[in-house]
């Protein structure tokens, strides 16, 4: 024993070079279970700590610290992952003789979700390579990620409960965590109108010099949120998918032949469109009926199709970013021999310019989740935005899962 507690002594004073010997506890070399064999409880490594500096040169292993450190913090329940089973007995066995506060070591299986990978390892490889723009990146199974795509507390909060806690490994579909997100924020999120790949409607039999303020509701699933006022006038922004210049009879969007209603508005028919000289088209014109406004319809005419619009005049110019699955592959960390990174996802992202958004998102406050109508759900992302000098909106989710991987 004063053998030992000499050659420690010496490891502690700096004495022996790195590697030298180590501290170990005498348990059994027989013992079944090989964490119990005489485990190591120090060893040299002289390494600038972040905050002692250089004072120690030995430091105790994870096992040796991990239930002292829970008891000097008072833990009662040190929650692990399953491959931590193993070293409970040794965690337990410390305690009892250091006769320290016994915390207890509860194991549960790891929560992996598919189409990424939940190491810290591989994610700093995916920071370090430039692959993500850092660990708060809308892609990453990070809690700073989540939240800057516009997750909120509740949504993975009602994810976990679902998940439960289980006791074998086991894959979450991404999915599952999307709909707890979609649950929760088409339940508080305010409606707005974007159009994202904008072209230019105009309403030709409306006055060229007049706009009207039209309500529109909030939520309609939260009365109390009250309404907002819409600018509406002769020259409006419609999606570019919601007109076809063929379509059969199950399209209810715009088209030759057809007639729809703007959300909030008028029923529309169509006139006729103008076609750039890249063969694209530019303008849709259609005529509206004064009688079929909504809230206060008397024109008696059937419109199977509802579609959002902007006005042109009062509309704000964003940055719309689309984020999708990392990986194409559901675990791409499960293919032996192949490296993680071939499965990422080309089309994690996608950054539309150009953006058409209605002017009371002016106002909108980061983080704060909208639900942009009939296109999905986001959130200014407030950092982006400051770095580039305009608005930049994520999309925290689609109305609905359109995943094909």
């Amino acid at each position: 024993m004063e053998e030992n507690l000499r050659l420690f002594k010496e490891m502690r004073d700096g004495v022996h070079p790195d590697g030298h010997c180590v501290l170990r506890a005498k348990i059994d070399m027989a013992h079944t279970n090989m964490h119990m064999r005489d485990p190591l409880l120090y060893r040299i490594k002289r390494a600038h700590h972040h905050r002692t500096g250089d004072d120690w040169c030995i430091y105790p292993m994870y096992d040796f610290a991990h239930g002292q450190s829970d008891s000097i913090e008072n833990i009662t329940h040190s929650l692990c992952t399953l491959e931590f089973e193993v070293h409970r007995p040794l965690y337990e066995w410390f305690i009892e003789q250091l006769g320290i506060f016994p915390s207890r070591q509860i194991e549960f299986a790891r929560l992996n979700l598919d189409h990424t990978v939940m190491s810290k390892r591989k994610l700093l490889t995916l920071v370090k390579d430039g692959v993500v723009d850092g660990w708060d990146d809308p892609r990453m199974p990070t809690i700073s990620g989540l939240r800057r795509r516009g997750f909120t507390p509740e949504s993975i909060r009602t994810f976990c409960d679902r998940v439960g806690i289980a006791k074998r490994e086991n894959v979450i579909d991404f999915s599952l965590l999307e709909w707890a997100l979609r649950d929760h924020l088409n339940r508080v999120a305010h409606r707005a109108m974007a159009v994202l790949d904008p072209i230019k409607l105009v309403i030709t039999n409306y006055p060229e010099c007049q706009t009207e303020d039209l309500p529109s509701e909030n939520n309609p699933e939260d009365p109390a949120a009250g309404t907002r006022t819409m600018p509406f006038s002769r020259e409006l922004w419609m999606e570019r998918d919601d007109f076809r210049e063929e379509a059969n009879r199950k399209w209810f969007r715009l088209a030759p032949g057809k007639t729809v209603r703007l959300k909030s508005a008028f029923i529309v028919r169509y006139v006729d469109h103008v076609v750039g000289a890249d063969g694209r088209v530019e303008e849709v014109h259609v005529e509206y009926f004064p009688d079929s406004r909504s809230g206060s319809d008397t024109s008696g005419i059937k419109a199977k199709g509802t579609l959002h619009w902007v006005n042109a005049a009062t509309a704000i110019d964003a940055e719309v970013r689309l984020y999708d699955r990392l990986f194409s592959d559901p675990t791409p960390d499960g293919h032996d021999g192949r490296d993680f990174t071939e499965f990422l996802n080309p089309e994690s992202l996608e950054i539309r310019q150009g953006c058409k958004l209605e002017p009371s998102l002016a106002s909108a406050e980061g983080g704060t989740p909208y639900q942009f109508t009939r296109l999905g759900y986001f959130s200014l992302d407030a950092e982006h935005t400051a770095k580039a000098g305009h608005p930049v909106w994520n999309r925290s989710v689609t109305l609905k899962d359109g995943w094909k991987g």
